[in-house]
């Protein structure tokens, strides 16, 4: 089921991206326990003017240089009172970008209503467009599948399938021909911007792999740290399921097929497995294809066109031709 998050504290927000976005607290220590429930980032121009009506207080509230250099404009009792209405709303921080210092008005509303006050060296454009990438992939709905994820050759691909039917074998394989693993067994896959899927390893499992008869093993101690990928976006789904006599199998590559996951459809692909498939071998060359139908070129489309062109052609030989043709081949066998 997918899963969406409610909220995410502003220490959380801290501890994970200070060194991404270069920010540091000055102030409000106590107060970093505030939720931000809303994945965006709101600049409070018209707040700062006493228009609160649509005020977006569930963001967190970055103050550039037009902010800062206005809010410095009022007097002392406006700024407490603004900063007061803004510490009512229960807004989760403030950021100062440009490494702006807070005024006194501001730092004294700050320590007393317990509220964190962030400053970063970035120019305001820069550090809203990064921490909004960050804010979103924390909201971002996500869910969980039960396969492992691997790039190969820049093709994002979940492969999927019952325990035992060959998952980790398979992904050893295809590591040991060059490919990257981004996750094994349990992937977790989330939704950004709702047009893309990304799939990365839980923090705890990440770079390791579970091979039946062997045990735990470290694939980037093993094939490199180029064998590992943090995450990656998800182009196609390669599912694995025993062979049975009643199997039927895809022989054209015609027919399009799709898995939907957290409500986008992805291209999907049934191998089967039997003794004597190479079934990495295969997954390769299904993970190619796919990056040939990005480029559009579609081998199956391609040789389709050619044999109905073929087959068109054909159908427009003379009748005539035919007939005169005919003959000298027979009298050819009577010889």
């Amino acid at each position: 089921m997918p899963k969406a998050i409610q909220g995410i504290t502003v220490a959380y927000f801290f501890e994970s991206y200070r060194e991404k976005l270069k920010m540091e607290l000055v102030t409000g220590n106590s107060g970093l326990h505030r939720m931000i429930r809303e994945g965006s980032i709101n600049r409070p121009s018209l707040a700062l003017t006493g228009f609160f009506k649509y005020f977006a207080n569930k963001r967190i509230q970055v103050l550039g240089a037009a902010e800062m250099t206005y809010f410095k404009m009022l007097p002392q009792p406006k700024q407490i009172e603004i900063m007061n209405e803004m510490a009512d709303r229960q807004v989760p921080c403030l950021v100062l970008t440009r490494n702006f210092n807070p005024t006194a008005a501001m730092l004294a509303v700050a320590q007393e209503r317990k509220l964190p006050v962030l400053r970063t060296p970035m120019i305001t454009m820069n550090f809203v467009n990064l921490a909004t990438l960050c804010i979103d992939n924390e909201f971002a709905p996500s869910s969980t599948e039960h396969a492992t994820m691997l790039d190969i050759r820049g093709i994002g691909t979940l492969l999927r399938g019952t325990s035992g039917v060959g998952k980790s074998e398979c992904a050893l394989a295809l590591i040991e021909r060059g490919h990257s693993l981004v996750a094994d067994d349990l992937t977790v896959i989330k939704l950004l911007d709702e047009r893309e899927l990304i799939a990365s390893a839980r923090p705890l499992n990440r770079g390791y792999m579970e091979c039946r008869g062997i045990g735990i093993i470290n694939i980037s101690e093993m094939f490199g740290v180029k064998s590992i990928r943090v995450d990656k976006r998800i182009d196609l789904v390669v599912s694995l399921y025993e062979w049975t006599p009643d199997a039927v199998e895809e022989r054209t590559g015609l027919e399009e097929n799709f898995y939907e996951i957290l409500g986008l459809k992805i291209p999907h692909i049934i191998l089967y497995v039997r003794p004597g498939r190479d079934m990495a071998r295969l997954v390769e060359v299904a993970a190619l294809t796919q990056a040939l139908k990005k480029t559009g070129h579609d081998p199956a489309k391609d040789f389709n066109d050619r044999l109905i062109a073929f087959m068109a052609q054909q159908s427009a030989v003379p009748e005539k031709t035919i007939r005169l043709t005919a003959p000298a081949h027979s009298e050819e066998r009577e010889r």
